[in-house]
């Protein structure tokens, strides 16, 4: 079996995703390296014509999914996950592409270093720019110390971020895939606290590094995407952490939920009902030695 796959949800961004096909088609050994690519299509409403073409003129195995509802991030990626059989599993924006012609070589590398073999290293982060200034994107890098930490090559961390990663079939196979009950944000952090649990280790290396077309600025979010942030959160902290800090995380985010949103009373009280509707049989909490590990880490569990 060949040793790399790559999964890609879309929606609504034809253009970005050519440029990706485009910059996967163009990676050193793509046809050694790749048993699929894994395209969901999440009931975008845009034309994905020149996408079919240039899919359909191809040697490379790209697959084309359509799904006739829009399913959201995490089930997105579940679909496309279990459709992935390579050892190792890509997961990439689809506004966002390889720096380098020789990031599918170097994944591939740094799976079987001397590194990730000591440390049991189940999964990969990788150093992401933005696409317009080239600046480190900061809320796409693995750890909340980012000036501590941007300028190593290599580390361990306690979460990972979607826009660029890749995981070992193995570890979804054990961890289990995303929270199908979250639609939009933090679905990493659930996986990542599950993936801890069982041993392996996150690891970031800036030696893939990802450039994403977002702009610095960010997405505004809209007041229902920052109430799913601050419920999922939640509801993050509920099922893996200290009781401590779910206390915290549900308060403190409830705070920055009113500054981006303007004090929008009506979803902040949902909001609130939704975190108190959390039913107690999702309480898995981690081991006190996973929470030893974050803390050795440098990790960030209050919020």
């Amino acid at each position: 079996m060949k040793p790399l796959s790559i999964v890609i949800i879309t929606y609504n961004r034809p253009d970005d995703l050519l440029l990706l096909l485009q910059n996967i088609a163009q990676q050193n050994d793509a046809m050694r390296l790749l048993e699929s690519v894994v395209i969901i299509d999440n009931a975008s409403n845009l034309s994905y014509k020149p996408v079919k073409d240039f899919i359909a003129a191809q040697a490379l195995p790209f697959n084309y999914v359509w799904s006739n509802e829009n399913l959201g991030v995490a089930r997105g990626r579940n679909k496309a996950i279990t459709m992935a059989e390579a050892p190792i599993v890509i997961t990439i924006d689809d506004d966002a592409y390889f720096r380098d012609k020789d990031a599918l070589l170097q994944i591939e590398k740094l799976f079987s270093s001397q590194y990730a073999l000591e440390n049991n290293v189940g999964v990969y982060c990788f150093k992401v720019f933005y696409g317009s200034t080239g600046e480190l994107q900061a809320n796409a890098f693995p750890h909340k110390k980012i000036e501590d930490y941007r300028d190593k090559e290599k580390f361990l961390s306690y979460y990972f971020i979607g826009c660029g990663h890749a995981i070992r079939k193995e570890v979804y196979n054990k961890a289990g895939i995303y929270p199908v009950d979250f639609f939009y944000g933090m679905e990493e952090y659930d996986l990542g606290y599950r993936i801890l649990e069982l041993g392996y280790r996150i690891a970031y290396d800036s030696s893939v590094a990802i450039i994403h077309n977002e702009s610095p600025v960010g997405r505004t979010p809209h007041a229902e995407k920052m109430q799913m942030l601050w419920v999922n959160k939640s509801k993050v902290a509920y099922r893996y952490l200290p009781k401590k800090y779910f206390y915290t995380t549900a308060i403190m985010w409830s705070i920055e939920f009113l500054k981006k949103t303007s004090f929008n009373w009506k979803l902040f009280f949902e909001g609130w009902k939704k975190i108190s509707d959390i039913s107690p049989s999702e309480r898995k909490p981690i081991s006190e030695k996973t929470v030893e590990f974050i803390k050795s880490v440098e990790g960030r569990m209050w919020y």
